[in-house]
């Protein structure tokens, strides 16, 4: 049986299995559709929690940024990691305890301001947006691979997909689907770790392989990794190099941009009482490290086998032949992925061989051209996003493990765009159709206007994911830098302070939002549209700030501009500080109320 035979029966019974699930628990009231009723066990619920976690970015192109950067981009586990902590300490067992179906009713009812539930809603949809841009890049890459089609058909057909189970099912549907989505993804991801660390270490655990010996030279893995690196002009893995601020802020805006994103949040509205949503948390972050803690090994081994396979003999040696890519088998992945457009080399010199380097070190260009290699990088092109999926095929894995992983990438992409489409769903016919612009409109008008509003959500995402404005998890660590600087501070000041007002809470979430988005698109493109920038994030606008980063400054600036308003304007109503008090002590949760 042909590989591409293996991958469609494993991705076509994993869709099935969804897609049935979703007709099987499909919503049919609101409470189901937002909520899934409130009866959702803390163990599925933070199974389902991981699942909605650990998207593309997770899944797909973590591994494959650090693999590419090494310690520098430990920031990513870092931060979405320190951020379910904050979300399980300080935020969702409040939220639960509030009785409400959404983000933006919350902040709505906590700041007594129908101005304040809108102005929520449109920081949830830039932000939840923003996000979805980056699950439909991983969408479209898996896809593309593994239905050996181009990109661009790859998006458009896990468009589809998402459209017909998310749009059906609501959150009770996509709660026992996402389920489902964990087992496969988890699978996907560690059966391959597990086989690549038996054969570069000889350990099953890559974790640990990861601190283990090379089995074919005795050394130390990562030391051999460095040599190697540095030898072609990269930095060292194991090293630090970028700016120390900028890894700072940029950590930080991923763990306040993790506990201000909307569709985590509203998974810890389905359970039954306040407890089970700090259990939900904690389940979340147990299943959410059985990938965490495999991912840098992921990355390191990964980087290991494509610069061996490069240069077969050593960087003191020969780089691959041309003839040798295009005749052993153990290099047909490259021509594979070739054809999706998202891998490509080029023999520049006419030498017949692929030399792979920094080609922006003067000393490796230099050292380079005396060995007859010439003076250009000539593997042109490696998107970061490929690296996990072509992983099994660069270790030569069996072909039932490739398709494993073509099922568990998808299931990781599609089951967080399902979760941000319910969170964008909801946002708009609940807060800003049933709460502000038509309060008597019917049950089964809500759902439609729900459904209407993830179809559209999910067409101007398929449309801007076409022309990504990075990597799926850059373009991520975008949209947890707008949850920062605009959702987080909103929940936090009314979750814990008394003095926070109305006035104040809009004043902030828009000097946030509108501060960072403003960033992000000097030096993203506006609106993401390609050559639009005048900045990029090699040559930041403020020092070494990255657009990625600043989602922690955008945060602190809602913070002040709140309290500085609130000082300018009326005292907070006694009936919102007895609020407050009621939300913060811990006894039982309220019932869901319709407004």
């Amino acid at each position: 049986m042909d590989q591409f035979t293996i991958n469609l029966l494993f991705v076509g019974a994993s869709f099935a299995l969804y897609i049935g699930i979703a007709i099987w628990a499909r919503a049919g009231s609101t409470s189901e559709f937002y909520a899934a009723g409130r009866g959702v066990h803390p163990v599925t619920n933070g199974m389902a929690t991981a699942a909605d976690w650990m998207s593309a970015a997770s899944f797909i192109s973590m591994a494959g940024l650090i693999a590419f950067t090494g310690y520098d981009n430990s920031t990513f586990l870092m931060g979405w990691t320190g951020g379910y902590v904050l979300l399980a300490l300080l935020l969702a067992p409040y939220l639960r305890k509030f009785g409400k179906f959404t983000v933006s009713e919350f902040i709505g009812d906590r700041f007594y301001s129908q101005t304040a539930r809108i102005v929520a809603v449109i920081c949830l949809i830039v932000a939840s947006t923003t996000y979805v841009i980056g699950q439909m890049t991983g969408v479209g890459v898996a896809f593309g691979r593994f239905l050996e089609v181009s990109n661009t058909a790859g998006l458009l057909i896990g468009a589809c997909v998402v459209f017909a189970y998310a749009v059906f099912g609501g959150m009770k549907g996509v709660t026992y689907t996402q389920v489902a989505q964990y087992v496969v993804l988890i699978m996907a991801y560690t059966i391959p770790a597990i086989f690549i660390s038996l054969q570069l270490t000889g350990n099953p655990i890559p974790g640990l392989g990861l601190f283990g010996d090379h089995a074919a030279s005795g050394e130390p893995l990562l030391q051999k990794l460095d040599a190697i690196v540095k030898e072609l002009g990269f930095n060292e893995y194991t090293t630090h190099h970028s700016d120390t601020f900028n890894m700072v802020l940029f950590t930080l805006s991923l763990m306040i941009g993790t506990a201000g994103l909307p569709h985590v949040i509203m998974r810890f509205f389905t359970v039954p009482k306040v407890s089970d949503a700090r259990w939900s948390a904690g389940w979340a972050l147990v299943f959410i490290a059985l990938l965490y803690l495999t991912a840098p090994a992921v990355g390191a081994m990964a980087r290991l086998n494509i610069t061996e396979m490069m240069w077969p003999n050593g960087a003191s040696g020969e780089p691959v032949s041309v003839e040798t890519i295009g005749s052993e088998q153990q290099y047909n992945w490259m021509a594979t992925w070739e054809k999706t457009g998202l891998l490509g080399w080029e023999d520049k010199n006419g030498d017949g061989k692929i030399a792979y380097f920094n080609d922006k070190d003067a000393d490796t260009v230099a050292k380079m051209e005396a060995a007859g290699w010439g003076s250009q990088n000539e593997l042109t092109k490696f998107n970061r996003d490929i690296l996990v999926l072509a992983n099994p095929e660069i270790a030569n894995l069996p072909g039932w493990v490739i398709g494993l992983v073509a099922a568990g990438g998808l299931a990781a992409a599609l089951s967080t765009a399902a979760g941000l489409l319910l969170a964008i769903s909801s946002a708009v016919s609940h807060d800003l159709i049933k709460g502000s612009i038509n309060p008597q409109i019917s049950e089964k008008g809500e759902l439609l206007s729900a459904r209407i509003a993830m179809a559209v959500a999910i067409a101007v995402a398929t449309y801007l994911g076409l022309n990504p404005p990075g990597f799926a998890a850059q373009t991520v660590a975008l949209a947890f830098g707008l949850a920062a600087a605009s959702i987080f501070p909103a929940l936090m000041m009314g979750i814990f302070s008394k003095k926070i007002n109305n006035t104040g809470a809009v004043a902030g979430m828009l000097a946030g939002l509108v501060v960072t988005l403003i960033y992000i698109f000097l030096h993203k493109g506006w609106f993401f549209i390609p050559g639009t920038n005048s900045f990029t994030d090699a040559d930041p606008l403020l020092g070494t700030v990255k657009s990625t980063s600043f989602g922690a400054i955008g945060a602190a600036i809602n913070f002040a501009v709140a309290y500085i308003v609130t000082g300018m304007t009326k005292e907070l109503p006694q009936d919102i500080k007895d609020l407050v008090e009621s939300v913060r002590i811990p006894r039982g949760a309220g019932a869901a109320q319709d407004h």
